[in-house]
């Protein structure tokens, strides 16, 4: 397939419609994971645990594909299995570790919740060609690497606290 003519972008006309994407999705995040009886960050841990599929994740997997502290892993997890969405069981490899499993009714749910939104998305990616779709998951993979740096100096205090009415560079 060829990709098709486009419109030419500025880098900050793409960050400008970026912006308003994650905007929306956060938004979009909130009330998905409230439809869901759950919060912003369990839902999170559940995709990564549902992403996973077969290959169940350990508890320290999942927090550092959330950049959260295992800590707060343990309680993502406790509250997934209260949920019912969500159990640990033993990795056969090292009964010193888990392994995070979603309950198939309660995946099925989720994946019920998504579906007719990836299937939208389905429709857009169809719109490019093999060639395009690689620069975008290039461009969100390295993006990825970008926002975790951005986190951990926002983590560290680098950044150090804005004041309201400050002026930011």
């Amino acid at each position: 397939m060829q990709g098709k003519s486009r419109p030419a972008a500025t880098p900050a006309e793409a960050l400008s419609r970026m912006d308003r994407y994650v905007a929306l999705g956060l938004i979009g995040q909130q009330e998905v994971a409230q439809l869901l009886g759950l919060n912003v960050t369990d839902l999170t841990c559940l995709g990564h645990v549902l992403g996973a599929g077969d290959t169940p994740l350990g508890a320290g997997d999942l927090a550092e594909l959330t950049n959260l502290t295992t800590g707060a892993v343990t309680g993502v997890l406790n509250r997934l299995e209260r949920a019912g969405y969500a159990r640990r069981q033993p990795d056969p490899a090292d009964r010193r570790r888990v392994r995070v499993v979603a309950d198939p009714a309660a995946a099925a749910r989720v994946f019920a919740v998504y579906e007719p939104f990836y299937a939208r998305l389905g429709a857009v990616f169809a719109e490019y060609s093999p060639d395009e779709i690689a620069v975008i998951a290039d461009w969100f993979a390295r993006a990825t690497v970008e926002m975790t740096a951005h986190l951990a100096e926002v983590r560290s205090g680098q950044l150090g606290p804005v004041a309201p009415g400050a002026v930011t560079p």
